[in-house]
């Protein structure tokens, strides 16, 4: 089972553009708390520039397009 923080980290991850590398997110202060802890802990797990965001690390992007990959397989038909 997956714990609540970790879907929450795979939802931002959701959110990236992969078709550039010039496109970030910025998750602004007034955001729900579980959505700034998310993007912090990607953060810290050096998936991100930034811990309000920022653009996708190297590793972030593979992330991001394993996350993406899988959600597409997972929604389709």
């Amino acid at each position: 089972m997956l714990k609540q923080e970790l879907v929450d980290e795979l939802n931002i991850l959701l959110h990236y553009n992969l078709t550039t590398t010039l496109e970030g997110i910025k998750i602004h202060k007034d955001a729900d708390t579980s959505v700034i802890d998310a993007v912090a802990r990607l953060y810290q797990k050096g998936l991100v520039t930034q811990a309000d965001g920022g653009y996708l690390t190297d590793l972030g992007r593979t992330a991001a397009e394993h996350a993406q990959a899988c959600h597409i397989i997972l929604t389709s038909g």
